[in-house]
């Protein structure tokens, strides 16, 4: 773990729970792109940078979540390095407890503030095309987080941020985080067309080809989606519904995976009824689901 690999001349990235790119665009100068999940990833990612007798100057943050910019606060302090996150992400990356708080809908108890849902907050800058070394592109990848973006670098390697889960991961957690169904899926549709040397997701294997991979997890999303119409088959609280889709998947319930898949089936219910498979009206003071036949 946190071991640095070569993908092209000029772009790298560290193998860790969620993958590090490292692009030099210099002789000894750096870029990264994403942070790793705490202030410890941050050291050891700097223990690498100094290894190599290599400048971080800038982060590029593909997205708010803390698993990718946990060790902003820590390599910004001791770097003076700029950080750049997509709008609404910025927020979220300069106003952590945002995060906790919308997955739980209000004041987040104790059990949802700490580094794996809530990172230390840095100063982050808008993410633009300004912003970016010569020859970079963004890739707009939204779906699974209100505004996630992707780079092309000028050796047409690509970093997918968490747009792709690996199978291992999808066979182990089933339901992924997701903020807009609709939006995951043209993402993906995008993706698997998608054409590069070299292709790094955060949380799968870097590869040359990952259409396959791209169609597996659309086919989750729809099997998810068909399970949720099914359950919804008679009027279905949205608590029973969560417990339901947990035993369905022989899911283990806790604090974190209460917040994580209860807004992601929020989401789910929220696409599935704007698309007409649902309806949703409030009847006896509960808010309920319904399959569009239920009479």
């Amino acid at each position: 773990m946190y071991e640095l690999i070569q993908v092209s001349d000029s772009f790298y990235y560290i193998q860790s729970p969620a993958k590090i790119g490292l692009v030099k665009t210099g002789e000894n100068e750096v870029c990264m792109i994403d942070s790793g999940n705490d202030k410890d990833a941050g050291k050891k990612v700097l223990r690498i940078l100094e290894a190599q007798g290599w400048t971080l100057k800038a982060i590029y943050n593909t997205h708010s979540h803390a698993d990718h910019i946990g060790g902003n606060k820590f390599l910004q302090d001791r770097t003076g390095c700029e950080i750049y996150a997509p709008e609404i992400e910025k927020s979220f990356t300069e106003h952590t407890i945002l995060e906790p708080m919308y997955l739980y809908g209000g004041k987040p108890p104790k059990n949802l503030m700490h580094k794996f849902m809530m990172a230390q907050e840095s100063v982050v800058q808008p993410l633009n095309e300004a912003a970016l070394p010569e020859g970079w592109e963004i890739i707009h990848l939204p779906g699974h987080s209100f505004n996630m973006a992707g780079f092309r670098t000028p050796d047409n390697v690509v970093y997918l941020a968490d747009c792709l889960s690996s199978p291992e991961t999808l066979k182990k957690y089933q339901i992924c985080f997701l903020v807009d169904p609709e939006k995951y899926l043209e993402t993906l549709e995008m993706v698997k067309v998608m054409e590069a040397e070299f292709f790094v997701p955060a949380h799968a294997e870097a590869s040359k080809d990952i259409s396959s991979l791209a169609q597996m997890n659309i086919d989750k999303v729809y099997e998810i989606a068909d399970k949720i119409v099914e359950f919804c088959n008679g009027p279905m609280g949205f608590d029973t519904l969560l417990k339901k889709l947990f035993e369905e998947y022989e899911l283990v319930m806790n604090y974190e995976q209460h917040a994580l898949l209860g807004s992601t089936v929020k989401s789910y219910l929220t696409w599935l009824t704007e698309k007409g498979r649902l309806k949703m009206e409030i009847k006896d003071n509960v808010l309920i689901w319904m399959n569009r036949d239920e009479r």
